[in-house]
């Protein structure tokens, strides 16, 4: 058995390194780049539109947070279920990673990952309204698989990434969140793991079996709560440490492009280390390319797919630029994160040598809020919680691409059971595989969104210019 482990792990290493590594990075790089340059960088010069369009019109638009639709979600709805899925550990535990293995500077390269990427995201969400359809229910069916089976003509390749959303699902979506949920409360409330399996396994299958509609109109309560209640406290730390703010921005800015070597000069913080926590964390984070988020997007009552993508640009720059940003700049204004130190560390130890993501960012807390551990689980709590909402739809929609309607109640049934092994369980080795898993989604996604760029491109000039006649 342990063999086999060790097999599994080399193997895991092996394709990680590479979906993980520089080649697949700089790809997601590219295309958001691409997107951006020919959209005449729209997140910048359409700022106000996509702002009205999306967050404004919530406060502004009755039909933009409801549906009369009894087979759609309304707009609102969509974001707030495709951010339960990506507002998740990734924000808390993720970012604080990165900063404690790639130094400040990998902050930079999130940010700018997350910039390209809204376009990633405009340009998926775009594309899943163009090619989606209505089953037999009346439902809508859309995703990256839909636009590559309609779009491309390649159903091969839709069924690759089908099966890569189908096993990421029960990893990045479930175990591995249903595991830090029970790894907070267990630590900080002293809640042995099978409560919290249970309590987890009763609402999940609880909110699950209403299918899409009842996933929506929970998340579109927890979500927003969820976010003001994580930023408020983050705010309340950074406020209390506001002079430290430049000095932040500064470190932040100068590790970006700076070598800052450790003991003999081996091992350091370099601008190749900062990118790749900084680009893998902010992709991890946002999922910006791996075209999971269209599929609750592609549910939308919106008849305009260009709309539907600025609801995909402010998802992202809600999760990163928002939500990661004051997860980092809790941590470096607190004065919990010495530089040097993690650097003697991970030179001394090599990365388990640091502190867990997770730990680093309930100190930060800990500095102004009075049980900081316990406030940093709770916001786990939640956002894992939502994560696991979102992403049974992921794996819903995946399973009735590849099995038809007859396997989505069978793939409820063992969603919901899966989440007691994640509770219950050692899961280094899950978390390792469902990374890989997560990751290789964006590769069918990342060819065909490239493609099928200029139809993207068509649709966004033709919504402008409807736009210049009214």
């Amino acid at each position: 058995m342990k063999d086999v482990t060790a097999i599994v792990e080399q193997v895991n290493g092996v394709l990680n390194n590479f979906i993980w590594g520089p080649y697949m990075l700089v790809f997601f790089l590219i295309v958001g780049g691409m997107f951006t340059i020919r959209s005449g960088f729209f997140q910048i010069t359409q700022f106000r539109e996509w702002m009205d369009t999306t967050l404004m019109s919530v406060f502004k638009d009755r039909k933009v947070r409801k549906t009369d639709d009894r087979h759609s979600i309304s707009q609102f709805q969509s974001l707030c279920t495709a951010l339960a899925a990506t507002i998740g550990t990734g924000n808390i535990a993720g970012v604080a990673t990165a900063i404690a293995l790639g130094g400040p500077g990998a902050v930079f390269w999130m940010w700018l990952s997350a910039f390209l990427g809204m376009m990633t995201n405009y340009a998926e969400n775009t594309l899943g309204i163009k090619y989606r359809y209505r089953n037999e229910r009346g439902d809508w069916v859309g995703g990256a698989m839909i636009y590559m089976e309609r779009g491309l003509h390649c159903r091969w390749l839709a069924v690759i990434f089908s099966v890569f959303c189908f096993l990421a699902s029960f990893g990045i979506g479930n175990m591995t969140q249903a595991n830090s949920i029970a790894s907070g409360l267990k630590d900080s409330f002293a809640v042995p793991a099978w409560a919290t399996a249970a309590v987890i396994m009763f609402f999940v299958a609880l909110v699950i079996v209403g299918g899409i509609k009842r996933i929506a109109s929970v998340t579109e309560k927890i979500v927003p709560f969820m976010a003001v209640f994580y930023i408020v406290g983050g705010l309340v730390v950074i406020g209390m440490n506001i002079t430290a703010v430049p000095a932040a921005f500064g470190m932040i800015f100068r590790e970006a492009f700076h070598f800052k070597a450790a003991g003999s000069g081996v091992l350091g913080y370099g601008i190749a280390t900062a990118m790749k926590r900084g680009i893998s964390r902010g992709v991890f984070s946002n999922e910006a390319g791996l075209g999971s988020s269209v599929m609750v997007h592609s549910a939308s009552d919106v008849e305009e797919p260009v709309i539907q993508g600025m609801w995909g640009v402010f998802e992202v720059f809600a999760d990163t630029i928002v939500v990661c940003t004051i997860t980092c700049l809790t941590i470096l204004t607190s004065g919990v994160y010495d530089m040097d130190a993690y650097l003697t560390a991970i030179a001394a130890g090599g990365e388990d040598a640091v502190i867990s993501g997770t730990t680093l960012t309930a100190n930060a807390f800990a500095t102004v809020i009075p049980q900081g551990d316990k406030f940093v689980a709770i916001a786990i709590m939640m956002f894992a919680f939502s994560t696991i909402l979102g992403w049974s739809y992921y794996g819903e929609r995946a399973v009735e691409y590849l099995f038809g309607i007859k396997g989505i109640l069978p793939y409820k049934i063992v969603f919901v059971l899966v989440i007691f092994f994640g509770c219950t369980g050692s899961l280094s080795l899950v978390w390792d595989i469902a990374d890989t898993l997560n990751g290789f989604m964006s590769v069918p996604n990342l060819i065909a969104v490239t493609l099928l760029s200029g139809e993207v491109i068509q649709m966004t000039k033709a919504y402008q210019e409807k736009k210049r006649m009214r």
